[in-house]
Order: C-alpha cells, then sequence, then structure tokens
C-alpha cells in the first residue's frame, strides 16, 4: 500500500486542499493530510478544531485520514511507513518556495521524494489566508470552501467579535 503525506496548516481546510488529496488519491493508496503543529504560529483555528473540521469533509473520501505532526516534517513522513510528500502548486511563487522544501527534505533524508499536483483553474486565487480574509469581512466563501467549514468560519468570526477581539483580518479584500 502506497501512502503519501499532504501536510500543511490547513486553517482552514478549502476546496482546493480537497481536490489536492482526491486528485492524490488517484496516484495513491492513501493520503495522510497531516495538519503541522507549530507553537510559534497562532492559527485562526485550533489544532483539534482543524482535525475536526477535517475528519468531517474526507468522512467519506476512501483512503484519505488525519492526522498532527510536530518537528521535521521527513520524520513524520518516515515514522507513517512513507517516502513521499504530497504538495499542490498554484502559481510559480507557489513552485519557488516548494522547491526549496523539497530539496532541503531531499538533504535531510535522501530516500523522502516530493510530488507536486498543479491546482485545478478553479482554485488558482483560493488559499486559507485569503478565505479568511473575506470571510472576516462578510464576504461570500461558498463554493470555495465546505458548507460546514463556512458554518465554523461564521461561528467563530461571531465570537471574536462578541469577545471584541474584532476579526484580524487587517482589512486587506
Amino acid at each position: 500500500m502506497k501512502t503519501a503525506v499532504y501536510p500543511g496548516s490547513f486553517d482552514p481546510v478549502t476546496n482546493g486542499h480537497l481536490s489536492i488529496l482526491r486528485r492524490g488519491l488517484e496516484i495513491f493508496d492513501r493520503v495522510i493530510v497531516a495538519v503541522a503543529v507549530n507553537p510559534e504560529k497562532k492559527g485562526l483555528f485550533t489544532i483539534p478544531e482543524r482535525v475536526d473540521m477535517i475528519n468531517e469533509v474526507i468522512a467519506d473520501i476512501p483512503g484519505a485520514s488525519v492526522d498532527t505532526f510536530e518537528g521535521l516534517l521527513v520524520d513524520y513522513v518516515e515514522s507513517v511507513d512513507s517516502n513521499v510528500i504530497l504538495r499542490g502548486l498554484r502559481a510559480m511563487s507557489d513552485f519557488e518556495y516548494e522547491f526549496q522544501l523539497a530539496l532541503m527534505n531531499r538533504r535531510l533524508k535522501r530516500k523522502v521524494q516530493s510530488v507536486f499536483l498543479m491546482t485545478d483553474y478553479k482554485w488558482f486565487y483560493v488559499s486559507s489566508t485569503i478565505i479568511k480574509e473575506a470571510s472576516a469581512l462578510g464576504g461570500d466563501t461558498n463554493g470555495l470552501i465546505p458548507s460546514s467549514v463556512a458554518r465554523r468560519l461564521r461561528e467563530k468570526y461571531d465570537a471574536l467579535a462578541k469577545e471584541g477581539k474584532g476579526t484580524g483580518a487587517g482589512g486587506g479584500l
């Protein structure tokens, strides 16, 4: 059974992420969506909230699972008996960054390979950051994220507003 690890922050998971996951499962028997735990970064959603959201949206996708990892990705990949990192690419800027990561990962663990899938054209502009900004400012994200994720975003921003913490959107969009 060939397993790939699809790492990221997934804060929150988008339809673009799910597209890469589904397409990865056309190549690999199993894909683990690996949520990175980075104590230095504060996400909108906690790690358990992200795992719950991902579990909810992948429940009907055979071969997909979710896990968390801390530390070096290549060590995690080996710990789940894999040697493949699955990554999605949207633009040339993604490629440059991902290329650097892939080279460092190969330097750290020679047998770990990175496999890149280009995003579907309809998800080219979608990122978790843009989704959060649009949602925080009341924008319509229907069709860009699963409906269960949209609901959780609304709940999160409503709770932040009640706490007087604002949206954290920064007025970008």
